[in-house]
């Protein structure tokens, strides 16, 4: 009979090959977001004024049924935000294309809450990146812990049952690991954490807030003992070197593999965390659609190609951390066939050091809110000509426009969130 620890490195094996569909499809529904938070990896803020219409979106759906994509993890910006949001939702629910949609609560009133609670096939996730607030609305913007934790108040009071909270680590909430999973288990929620990435506005922002080599220690030892009962995705397959005793999750990097993402306009990246034109596929409004990015792009086909391992395959610990994450090297300069800027062998320090900062990557597309500010007016008083000028909470009213429209950062003045 063949066994558990068996069967995974040949999933593991079948995947590197990638699959007809994405197991997982990262989508993003819009730019347009109403926080203020310092790693955004989309950049976001503004709407697009290219942005996906609502007949473009719900064609992509009917594309996915067709390729038996069971589910999608939608995000942006601050998806809700979107007018035809819950049009989509529901479409995509009754096409059998499940919906987990990330969120920083702006809209989760009680109704909605309870409206959540009785559709089939929707999951939640709630970003919160402290399990204080002040560590939280450092990062994420003033008011943004309360509105996240109202949020999470509504969803619990509507029976929705075990949403999820996605915390994405930092320096600053390593230690605050076993607070979280208090806060998960205090709403009946599952704790989701995932890595800091140095893209978006997350590359300004990295070497202040990526954990150090003490606290990934600290991250990995924690995930062994309580691993069984967080989600981490394939985030932090690279602490694999530190043990024995492997991270559960998909340790693999799934890029152009197993998943992908869509952003609001179309384009076909081959990782959520990789947006840069190094890494664009296609768009899903040329010939062929998604299916066709998806199965015939030569970006994907390059990536399912074997890899040798560049100079990490020497390593004793290459089989179990695979080189690390693609986009954290790129952003930061690494060669994609070396080691992960946060090696824990520390290989990746050592390359960073023969790193020129002047030529580093720059993701692509910065959607902040530069030119808008948050405090706009709350009565419309004429229709602007493009949609992405007029702020995300326009004709809100109450506590929860009030707690994002007042969000601001301690390390940048860049606008948006994606979990």
């Amino acid at each position: 009979m063949t066994t558990q620890a068996e069967r995974v490195p040949a999933l593991v094996e079948q995947f590197k090959g990638g699959l007809a569909a994405p197991i997982c499809l990262t989508w993003e529904w819009t730019y347009a977001c109403n926080l203020s938070c310092a790693h955004c990896l989309s950049s976001s803020g503004r709407r697009d004024p290219l942005e996906l219409s609502t007949a473009e979106m719900k064609s992509v759906i009917d594309e996915l049924q067709r390729m038996q994509v069971f589910y999608v993890n939608v995000g942006g910006g601050e998806p809700t935000v979107r007018p035809d949001f819950w049009e989509l939702l529901d479409y995509a629910v009754a096409h059998q294309v499940g919906v987990k949609f990330s969120t920083n609560g702006l809209r989760l009133t009680p109704d909605r809450a309870r409206r959540l609670a009785a559709t089939d096939y929707v999951d939640v996730q709630i970003s919160l990146d402290g399990a204080t607030r002040e560590v939280n609305d450092a990062v994420r913007g003033r008011g943004s812990y309360d509105m996240a934790m109202r949020a999470m108040e509504n969803l619990a009071a509507a029976g929705f049952g075990e949403f999820k909270i996605s915390v994405v680590m930092t320096r600053q909430n390593v230690s605050q690991l076993d607070d979280f999973a208090a806060i998960a288990d205090r709403f009946g929620a599952q704790l989701r954490i995932t890595r800091l990435r140095p893209s978006g506005r997350g590359a300004d922002v990295w070497d202040e807030l990526h954990p150090t080599d003490a606290q990934q220690r600290e991250l990995y030892t924690w995930l062994v003992a309580h691993g069984d009962r967080v989600l981490t995705g394939d985030s932090f397959f690279h602490l694999n070197a530190l043990g024995s005793q492997p991270i559960p999750g998909l340790n693999l990097c799934g890029a152009g593999r197993v998943v992908c993402l869509i952003d609001p306009v179309g384009d076909v990246y081959a990782c959520p965390f990789a947006i840069h034109d190094a890494f664009k596929a296609g768009n899903v409004r040329a010939a062929g659609g998604f299916q066709d990015v998806w199965q015939h792009s030569d970006l994907f086909a390059d990536l399912r190609r074997p890899s040798t391992g560049g100079a990490c395959a020497s390593c004793s610990a290459y089989d179990v951390c695979q080189g690390g994450c693609m986009a954290a090297k790129f952003f930061t300069g690494l060669p994609l066939d070396g080691p992960d800027p946060e090696c824990v062998k520390g290989h990746g320090a050592a390359a960073l050091t023969a790193v020129d900062p002047t030529a580093t990557p720059r993701p692509s597309g910065d959607h902040s809110h530069r030119t808008v500010s948050l405090g706009m007016p709350a009565v419309r008083t004429a229709r602007p000509d493009r949609l992405c000028d007029e702020s995300p909470l326009a004709g809100m009213a109450g506590t929860a426009g009030t707690a994002a429209t007042t969000g601001t950062t301690s390390t940048t003045d860049g606008e948006g969130e994606r979990s």
